[in-house]
């Protein structure tokens, strides 16, 4: 009887929780201007209400100027200056969450992108491996169209150094946070501790997109042929990135399939990045029973 009445409730709490997580996405997705509230700036750069462009590849700078990441100034608090270090495409900084020090790795959207190079390669890994190593929590913002292409990328061996990143996630063990803003596509995206390399928390902003690649690109490869046969190509290219933005390239696609646990709004960062904190405060994880890894250097 008591093992009967016990799993009813369960059932029951299990129930509530799905409907609430559903009606809250159905909120977001079906009422855009209570989380994207359009604003022009002087550059004529459609931008949302929290300062992050709304065209994907619009390039912005992720910081305020005053050493703090946009969306965190804009969702109360200020962040505890400290050490601060970039690399035109990659952003590590020091900060405070409800009195937890933390570690932010972010991409930097006005250099490229936002494109994962070599020199942002090894400085992420680097920054990640330190935070592991005295214990710091990671908090990751991603904003990332893909790996930097190029002759003198892949002569200077990007995916080694790439690869460095990734290591460097998947062996760290401290709490791990992971907020996608906009652009996730391809293996940047499962780079920048993403739900593939154990990380522990991931949200999304509805204005994220993960991805194997961009709208535009995947239209140009997978619709080439019908493309070419389109009395009206222009208005046919915009209809089948309309269509792959609504099938796949969004944060409720991944959210169903498990790879991010909830599509949050912006101004609800900083709290719900405390509350991560909280929960993951206990975390003991450990790695294979092994002398060490071994990261490819």
């Amino acid at each position: 009887m008591k093992h009967t009445l016990a799993v009813v409730i369960l059932t029951a709490l299990v129930a509530a929780g799905c409907a609430a997580r559903g009606v809250r996405i159905a909120e977001l997705k079906d009422q855009p201007t209570k989380y994207a509230t359009k604003s022009v700036s002087v550059t004529g750069v459609v931008t949302s209400s929290w300062g992050i462009p709304l065209v994907p590849f619009q390039l912005y700078n992720i910081d305020d100027g005053s050493g703090e990441i946009t969306v965190l100034s804009r969702s109360g608090g200020v962040l505890s200056k400290g050490t601060r270090v970039q690399v035109k495409g990659k952003i590590n900084q020091f900060a405070n969450f409800g009195g937890r020090s933390v570690g932010i790795v972010a991409n930097q959207p006005s250099h490229r992108a936002g494109v994962l190079d070599i020199d942002a390669s090894k400085k992420g890994a680097r920054f990640v491996r330190f935070c592991d190593a005295f214990n710091l929590p990671i908090i990751t913002f991603v904003d990332v169209p893909g790996f930097l292409p190029g002759v003198d990328q892949e002569h200077g061996g990007i995916i080694k150094h790439g690869a460095k990143l990734l290591y460097a996630f998947c062996e760290a063990t401290v709490p791990r946070v992971t907020i996608i803003t906009r652009k996730a596509y391809g293996g940047a995206y499962v780079v920048m501790s993403s739900k593939h390399t154990r990380a522990d928390v991931n949200l999304a902003f509805p204005t994220a997109e993960l991805a194997v690649m961009g709208p535009d690109g995947a239209v140009n490869i997978v619709f080439r042929n019908e493309l070419k046969a389109a009395g009206d190509p222009a208005s046919r290219r915009v209809e089948l990135e309309a269509s792959y933005r609504e099938n796949f390239a969004n944060p409720y696609k991944a959210a169903e399939l498990g790879y991010i646990d909830e599509v949050i709004r912006p101004e609800e960062t900083r709290p719900r990045i405390i509350r991560a904190l909280e929960m993951l405060a206990t975390k003991r994880d450990s790695n294979p029973p092994k002398k060490h890894g071994n990261i490819p250097l």
